[in-house]
């Protein structure tokens, strides 16, 4: 009987994947890790450069070494492993627009060059969201686009350069977060679409990334009316239903991070945990745990109470653990692949591909900056998907070509520094001004006392403003660097 119980406390331990503090594996994590934690999730918290990242991955298995260590590297704004930095590959909006599938496979290939050299099992990514709305707060530059046909296309580029490289991909977030205006670490998001929008406009992208083999999906907090009353993460018809049993997937569903207010404001950890469980994923993210990783062992506790009370059937948990231990054996079967993407450096498609993403209008072909310019950064507060990365802006980029460069940050509430020396051009940079009125009242005070002003947009593009006009579709370095060599007529090679 003590034997029964071990295998199935084991088991409840195989399907959680939360996160930690520090930089080393607490000594919870480890003795979790021995009992048989199927995963964790590595944040900016656990991360301080490419060597440390790879030392703590590897004491990690030290302890399991099937454990999946998964992690949110998107490109663009969402990054982990160079938030300090910012992002060295754009993200999906400035993938989407390039629209060159083989530089989006590129793109995905360095990243998880990248996240292989640090022997991580899985990428939360790519986002397959087709961005409805452009009014949404979480997905925006996050996605390929608005039309689902050109995100069809990028997410299976994504997904196979990224698995090519050895590294696991994991779709998000089924069945879709782009027609949506709450940010789910809010509150819960309503998808309100009819189930014929949702299989025109939705779920193409999901039905691409499970034939080209996606090894992962996560589900979305997300209210879908029109497939099921409850939320999308505790919905069996979406997730056992729709998913396995009529779109095909068979790899892993993980849950996106249980704290998150879109469920988290229905029901304690361990009740979400269970239901999503009962409802078809297989794998519990959970961003924060308990500083000596209690919690992590109440949620192990929940699941198997649920199973001795009958709520959760033990084949279920067993298939959900099954899942999880599959994807670890594809990792070590994919070392061959990491091993040549090691080899494999492609640096410069980064900024090739940011380059090739920049739309302009107004004088795209001569120089707009001769003299160091005044460069006004309209900041807004990031989402949380973002966290803390810290990628270089603008300004700074043009500063790192043009001395003298001066950069003045406003925040809402804040005023306009002067713009009146004419002998100094003006740059006003922003990021999704058509969701921010303050933004756009700023910006139009702006423009009246210089019209010959450059409006830069770094999110979503809205109607263009200023003499020179130019988006980037992506907040990412290397799409700041990529602005600032366009307005200083600095020329990649592809454009020399």
């Amino acid at each position: 009987m003590r034997t029964r119980s071990r295998e199935l406390c084991r088991l409840a331990m195989t399907v959680l994947q939360p996160g930690f503090e520090g930089t080393a594996p607490p000594d919870w994590l480890r003795r979790a890790l021995a009992d048989g934690l199927g995963g964790a999730v590595l944040f900016t918290r656990n991360l301080a450069g490419p060597a440390q990242t790879a030392e703590l991955v590897a004491a990690m298995r030290e302890e399991n070494p099937g454990v999946i260590v998964a992690v949110d590297e998107e490109g663009g704004a969402i990054t982990r492993l160079e938030a300090r930095t910012g992002s060295s590959w754009p993200g999906n909006l400035a993938l989407g627009v390039a629209d060159d599938v083989r530089a989006t496979g590129r793109v995905a290939r360095q990243i998880g060059r990248m996240l292989g050299a640090a022997d991580i099992t899985m990428d939360y990514a790519p986002v397959v969201d087709v961005n409805a709305d452009p009014r949404n707060p979480v997905i925006g530059v996050r996605s390929f686009g608005s039309d689902p046909e050109r995100v069809r296309r990028h997410a299976v580029a994504w997904i196979e350069g990224l698995q090519g490289a050895g590294v696991a991909a994991c779709a998000k977030h089924f069945p879709g977060h782009g027609d949506t205006v709450t940010d789910s670490h809010l509150a819960l998001p309503e998808v309100r679409a009819s189930r014929e929008v949702l299989e025109r406009r939705d779920l193409p992208p999901f039905r691409a990334a499970i034939k080209a083999g996606v090894r992962a999906i996560m589900c979305g907090h997300l209210l879908v009316p029109a497939l099921d009353r409850s939320p999308v993460t505790l919905s069996r018809a979406v997730l056992t239903g729709l998913l396995r049993e009529e779109l095909g997937f068979g790899g892993v569903t993980v849950t996106d991070a249980i704290e998150m207010r879109a469920v988290a404001a229905l029901h304690a950890p361990e009740e979400i945990t269970v239901r999503a469980l009962v409802a078809g994923a297989d794998a519990i993210c959970v961003g924060v745990s308990s500083p000596g990783g209690e919690s992590v062992y109440a949620l192990r506790d929940a699941i198997v109470s649920a199973v001795r009370e009958g709520r959760l059937p033990e084949a279920r948990l067993a298939e959900a653990a099954g899942r999880v231990l599959e994807l670890a054996r594809w990792h070590a079967e994919q070392a061959p692949a990491r091993a040549a993407a090691a080899r494999d450096a492609d640096e410069g498609v980064g900024l090739k591909t940011a380059t090739a993403a920049l739309r302009v209008i107004g004088t795209p072909g001569r120089p707009v900056l001769r003299v160091a310019p005044l460069v006004v950064e309209m900041t807004t507060r990031p989402s949380q998907a973002v966290g803390r990365a810290t990628a270089v802006g603008v300004g700074a980029a043009i500063g790192e070509i043009i001395p003298g460069t001066v950069v003045a940050e406003v925040a809402e509430g804040e005023d306009l520094p002067d713009l009146t020396d004419l002998h100094r051009p003006v740059v006003v940079v922003v990021r999704d001004a058509t969701r921010h009125v303050w933004i756009q009242r700023l910006l139009a005070r702006a423009l009246e006392v210089r019209p010959d002003a450059v409006v830069v947009e770094t999110g979503v593009p809205g109607t263009p403003a200023g003499a020179v006009y130019l988006a980037t579709h992506g907040g990412s370095t290397v799409s700041s660097r990529a602005a600032a060599r366009r307005l200083t007529a600095i020329r990649t090679q592809e454009h020399a």
